[in-house]
């Protein structure tokens, strides 16, 4: 994986990584149109995965101008690296670092999705591995926290594929299409990652 030159802070963010034809970069403004029919074109297959907001609540953001104001104002106050995933340079999907907490935790979690045309093709566990190596290296955080509904099996191949532990089950943790949901909860530490995991994913190919 390589970590263009120029682009990070000390905090790690922004960042450019690239992987072969995998690239994650900021989201971006420009993104808008490619997002917007990715999310469309693959609605069905994304909606059972989407988190919702509870009655009673501010609603989430249903554009992309929205989300993405949202997500940089989280990544100026250092609390999210929003990733845009590219393949070959066509807009595939996003990776979110989210709820980044420093101090005596160094803690986040990612959240992801890709589009249904490039699913079954092993690019978003390469696409995680990146954003785990870089958040427990060059960001400087400890852990990273993945959390999965148990009936989402094409995501559970994702933590399975990188070899991430499963640390716990947390019963309604997310609100998630329109109900509180159970989750099943996956992690790894800067201590448990050797060389990366995106060379234990080169190493079992």
């Amino acid at each position: 994986m390589n970590l263009l030159p120029g682009r990070s802070t000390h905090q790690g963010w922004p960042v450019v990584l690239q992987d072969g034809e995998i690239t994650l970069r900021p989201m971006e403004r420009r993104d808008a149109y490619a997002w917007e029919l990715a999310r469309k074109r693959s609605a069905a297959w994304l909606h059972p995965w989407d988190a919702t907001s509870p009655p009673g609540t501010p609603a989430r953001p249903k554009t992309y101008v929205k989300a993405i104001a949202h997500l940089h104002r989280a990544a100026r106050r250092g609390q999210a690296f929003p990733f845009t995933l590219e393949v070959n340079g066509e807009f595939a999907g996003q990776v979110s670092v989210n709820n980044v907490v420093r101090g005596s935790a160094q803690f986040a979690s990612i959240g992801y999705w890709i589009d249904e045309r490039f699913a079954g093709r092993g690019i978003m566990p390469r696409a995680v591995a990146m954003a785990i190596d870089h958040s427990l290296t060059t960001a400087g955080l400890h852990r990273i926290e993945v959390c999965i509904r148990p009936e989402n099996s094409n995501s559970l191949r994702v933590v399975e594929k990188l070899g991430l532990r499963e640390v716990g089950f947390a019963p309604l943790y997310l609100h998630i299409d329109g109900e509180w949901r159970d989750h099943r909860i996956f992690a790894i530490t800067a201590e448990e990652m050797a060389d990366g995991l995106v060379r234990r994913l080169q190493s079992h190919e």
